[in-house]
């Protein structure tokens, strides 16, 4: 029997053991269709602080567009820090923040013993979960997103905020200002257009051969937008609204990206000269009224990028800094 938690930001959770998640799980190892998956299994046991309560969430890179839902039961959770690894879907590298029924938790005191996993019990569960559908068609929590929720309606979509500050995934300014940008850029999109859209209709490429670790320089605005096209896009990836705020300043590749697996489908999707840049999330407050809970990583291409001619003393004075 499912057990609502009504599980807030901050509390202290345990995942469950093995063999009670797989009680929860229907034949293909999901529950209310939100699969358990692979990546998931060896968190069995062990304790993380809730940091959200899921109340909406959005999908994008599909042909539909962007995609705004909620999960059809009030009981899905983020948990601090824990993203996909994709180790077990061959090598995804969307590190996409993991789903968590409540079913599959615990509340937990501090001090309070912890539950034994037994590593038979681990292999047993991982076994009977399942990663794809077919050649090149991947089944995870990304690939059923769309299935373990449903579509908001307009309105939904502008009154979900309340539920935002209830659960306290918010307070009301944050939530204020993040209504107000959502306002600034509709407004400014209705009158002006996509934001950083250029002229260009067969937009460039470059390549620099990043690698993690490696310091960088975002370009100047100007410039990245003669990489675009009418639709802010390169190559079919966005510039988005709040990328502009890293112009001009240094970050480090926290990793190449070159495969992923889009939302919806389950496609492993390939991408060339790519890389994600430490502490550079998704500002989904630009896109949707209130945000969402996905706090997903920002693409960056290579070509709106440069390598930091300063990058040994910016990494030596980040040290010295505690950063």
């Amino acid at each position: 029997m499912k057990k609502n938690l009504k599980l807030r930001p901050g509390d202290l959770v345990e995942v469950k053991t093995p063999d009670e998640i797989a009680n929860t799980l229907d034949a293909a190892g999901t529950l209310d269709q939100l699969p358990f998956m692979r990546e998931m299994v060896e968190y069995c046991g062990r304790r993380f602080r809730v940091s959200q309560r899921v109340v909406k969430i959005c999908a994008s890179g599909m042909r539909s567009g962007l995609f705004l839902g909620e999960f059809r039961t009030d009981d899905v959770v983020l948990l601090d820090g824990l993203r996909c690894s994709g180790a077990d879907h061959d090598g995804c590298q969307k590190a996409c923040v993991i789903f968590w029924r409540e079913s599959w938790l615990r509340k937990v005191e501090d001090g309070a013993e912890a539950s034994v996993v037994q590593p038979a019990a681990s292999e047993q569960l991982r076994a009977r979960l399942k990663t794809s559908v077919r050649p090149n068609t991947y089944f995870c929590q990304a690939s059923e997103l769309l299935r373990a929720t449903r579509k908001l309606t307009k309105l939904e979509r502008y009154s979900r905020w309340v539920s935002e500050i209830r659960a306290g995934n918010c307070s009301p300014l944050q939530m204020a200002c993040r209504i107000g940008i959502f306002v600034f850029w509709k407004v400014r999109w209705m009158l002006l257009g996509h934001y950083g859209r250029g002229k260009t209709r067969s937009t460039p490429a470059e390549t620099l051969k990043l690698q993690p670790g490696e310091w960088v320089e975002v370009k100047p605005v100007e410039s990245i937008f003669k990489t675009l096209d009418q639709h802010a896009n390169n190559r079919g990836l966005w510039f988005s609204p709040n990328m502009r705020l890293l112009c001009g300043q240094q970050r480090r590749v926290e990793r190449r990206i070159v495969k992923l697996i889009v939302d919806g489908t389950g496609e492993m999707r390939q991408l060339h000269n790519t890389v994600f840049l430490e502490g550079s999330h998704c500002g989904c407050a630009h896109i949707a009224f209130g945000g969402c809970s996905r706090c997903e990583f920002v693409y960056w291409r290579e070509i709106w990028l440069r390598r930091s001619d300063n990058s040994a003393d910016t990494s030596t004075t980040m040290r010295r800094q505690g950063k």
